[in-house]
């Protein structure tokens, strides 16, 4: 993974940690579905910067 890579990775990742946390402060409950909303979005936002950046050799 060249620099700039890694930039938008982390930066793309400091966003989503952000989006998360917003999420889980002003949640009245923490229950399945926020925590389904988490992992959902990990899976997509993720899987994809992978495939492409991290397995791709």
């Amino acid at each position: 993974m060249t620099t700039g890579n890694m930039i938008r990775f982390i930066c793309i990742l400091l966003l989503w940690v952000g989006l998360c946390w917003m999420l889980l402060s002003r949640a009245a409950k923490i229950d399945f579905m926020v925590i389904f909303t988490i992992v959902a979005s990990g899976i997509i936002v993720f899987v994809p910067l992978y495939k492409k950046y991290v397995r791709k050799k």
